[in-house]
């Protein structure tokens, strides 16, 4: 009985010791070593190409008036004196006119009156003081809206060469003093107007370079941040960021994507291949220390051209895994592949 107890005995430890003599598998891998550094901090803003709020002008009635003729329409560029739209005096505007010339050539005979009266000791000069004041303010009132125009039809023309980005009259139509009938826009003020989460916009300043390109174009443009906006456009949920553009190379309303550099990001410097992601979409990387495999959760701080740079707690004198990274779990052991040995693994 003891024979047989002791037979099964050595039969059931005999798997055991064989597990802890045999080595276990180790995945080839290829290292390299972590090293420090920076790259600049890209951060990525869509929007569409505008004119810069110095840059506009809207061209309004000076007066109450009739729309008579457009001469331009929406997209059309004009020059410096270009005509955009003839009016003429609305009915009450004619009206207003014919009154202050009326008043005008009243004041103006009761002035002349007073003087001849003066010189026949009939009048004091206070009442020729006060005649010729009178002559004066009507004077003023009939110049002013002559100069509104309301003395007949009048043309009203483009004060520099521009882009007319909007036509908001229609012929026929009556619009009161100060209505816009035509808004322009400077070809060499465009700007790029976008959007940035606020954690984002914090990191941006003026004059920070960025790089321009218009989507389903071809080269980029080199422009800067002109403005950084202090609240949320509650209709994008955006800080509004505004960039300069080259002259000649956009057209308003285009869309185009920048890449604004933001300062520098400081952490360790790996190949973007180095980096993987886990089931639940974080990234991470795999280190080595003493030829076992690590996986180390990382935070991405900025990349360029196939390079990142990212934020982790790795261990002292570990080294980075790149080749066969993906096929690794903590605890595993490696087997370094080529002839690269670096202290640390």
């Amino acid at each position: 009985m003891r024979a047989i107890l002791g037979f099964a005995l050595a039969l059931f430890l005999l798997p055991a010791c064989a597990s802890a003599k045999d080595p276990l598998p180790a995945v080839s891998v290829r290292l390299d070593k972590l090293e420090k550094g920076s790259l600049p901090r890209i951060l990525r803003v869509y929007g569409r190409v505008r004119a810069a709020p110095s840059s506009r002008r809207h061209v309004v009635a000076p007066l109450s008036a009739v729309v008579v003729e457009i001469f331009v329409r929406r997209g059309e560029e004009v020059a410096k004196g270009a005509p955009l739209v003839r009016i003429e005096p609305s009915p009450q505007a004619a009206a207003a006119y014919a009154e202050a010339v009326s008043a005008f050539d009243v004041a103006m005979e009761l002035a002349r009156r007073t003087r001849t009266m003066v010189g026949g000791h009939l009048a004091t000069a206070e009442q020729l003081a006060r005649a010729e004041k009178a002559q004066a303010d009507a004077r003023s009132s009939l110049s002013a809206l002559k100069a509104e125009g309301a003395g007949g039809p009048r043309t009203l023309c483009a004060p520099f060469h521009a882009i007319v980005t909007k036509v908001a009259a229609r012929a026929g139509e009556i619009v009161r003093e100060g209505a816009a009938l035509v808004d322009l826009a400077r070809p060499e003020g465009l700007v790029l107007e976008a959007g940035a989460i606020t954690e984002h916009a914090a990191e941006l300043q003026p004059r920070d370079p960025a790089r321009i390109d218009a989507l389903g174009a071809g080269d980029a443009v080199l422009g800067r941040v002109v403005a950084v906006g202090s609240l949320v456009d509650p209709s994008t949920g955006l800080v509004p960021v505004e960039i300069s553009l080259p002259d000649g190379r956009f057209l308003p309303g285009e869309r185009a994507e920048a890449q604004i550099v933001a300062g520098k990001a400081s952490g360790y410097v790996v190949p973007h291949s180095a980096i993987l992601v886990d089931d639940e979409g974080r990234p991470y990387v795999v280190e080595a220390l003493n030829r076992v495999a690590k996986k180390v959760p990382v935070r991405i701080l900025a990349e360029e051209d196939g390079k990142d740079v990212v934020g982790g707690r790795f261990d002292r004198g570990a080294s980075l895994v790149l080749a066969g990274n993906y096929q690794l779990e903590s605890g595993m052991r490696l087997r370094v592949a080529g002839a690269r040995r670096k202290t640390g693994r």
